[in-house]
C-alpha cells in the first residue's frame, strides 16, 4: 500500500511494523522519507499528486479542514482518536486493519505500587500551558501513579501560570522535551513550583508501537526502577 502518514506516532508505528510510508510530516523525524508539510499545515496538493491508497490522520494533531480537503479529492483517510492510554489498542487495531497487517497484542500496563503523587506538566512557555486530565499524556502518567494538576475548565491544554501551579501544591514538576523543549536551563525557574524531573517528550506524547517501552522508561525516570 501507498500510505501517507500525517501523525508522527503513526509513522513510527508503521515503520516498526515493516511498512514504509511514501510521505510523512516534517515532525516525523524521518529525513529519508518525503515530507509533505506539517501536522497542521500539510501540503494537500502534494499528497493528492502522490495518489496514496490511504492517508492516516488523528483528531489530536491534524485539522478537520485538511481531512475534509483530502476526502474531497477522493482519497481514503483513516482518522484515529487517541485521547487516553485505553484508546491505543483500539487505534492500533484500526490502523492494522486499514493497512492489512495482523493486529498487535494489546498493551496492558503493569500495576505501579507506591503512593500516588501529583504533578504540574508544562507543555509550553510564554504563555505557560499544561496538560488536563483527559489527554493521552495525562492518562499515561495516571497509570504510572501520577495525577496531573490543571486549571478548571474544558480546555485539554489550559494556560496556567507558575503561581497558579504552585497554589495547587503539586508534588513534582514533570518537564517534557516537547512540544516545548524544556531542558536543564529551565529547571531553576520550574523549581519555584516543585522538584523537577525532565522527561522525554516523545515517550510521554507519542503513542503506538512506542507505548510499552515508553511506559518502562517513564517508570524508571519517575520511580527509579522499571515496572
Amino acid at each position: 500500500m501507498r500510505i501517507v502518514s500525517l501523525v508522527p506516532s503513526v509513522t513510527e508505528t508503521l515503520l516498526a511494523w515493516g511498512i514504509t510510508p511514501v510521505a510523512v510530516t516534517r515532525f516525523c523525524e524521518q529525513p529519508s522519507l518525503r515530507a509533505v508539510g506539517g501536522t497542521k499545515d500539510p501540503d494537500v496538493a502534494a499528497i493528492v499528486e502522490l495518489a496514496p491508497d490511504l492517508v492516516v490522520m488523528c483528531h489530536e494533531e491534524n485539522r478537520l479542514a485538511d481531512f475534509d480537503a483530502l476526502q474531497g479529492h477522493g482519497l481514503a483517510v483513516e482518522a484515529l482518536r487517541i485521547e487516553s492510554l485505553s484508546d491505543v489498542d483500539r487505534g492500533l487495531s484500526a490502523l492494522a486493519d486499514a493497512v492489512g497487517v495482523d493486529r498487535p497484542d494489546p498493551f496492558v500496563p503493569p500495576l505501579v505500587g507506591g503512593r500516588r503523587r501529583t504533578a504540574f506538566v508544562p507543555i509550553w512557555r510564554r504563555p505557560w500551558m499544561t496538560l488536563a486530565a483527559d489527554t493521552y499524556g495525562a492518562s499515561l502518567l495516571a497509570a504510572l501513579g501520577i495525577d496531573v494538576v490543571a486549571a478548571a475548565g474544558d480546555d485539554r491544554y489550559p494556560e496556567m501560570s507558575l503561581a497558579e501551579a504552585t497554589a495547587l501544591g503539586p508534588d513534582l514538576v514533570l518537564a517534557p522535551s516537547e512540544p516545548y523543549p524544556f531542558a536543564e536551563r529551565h529547571v531553576a525557574e520550574l523549581e519555584s513550583v516543585a522538584p523537577v524531573v525532565l522527561l522525554d517528550g516523545q515517550d510521554l506524547f507519542w503513542w503506538g508501537a512506542r507505548t510499552p517501552m515508553a511506559f518502562e522508561r517513564l517508570a524508571t525516570a519517575l520511580h527509579g526502577r522499571s515496572t
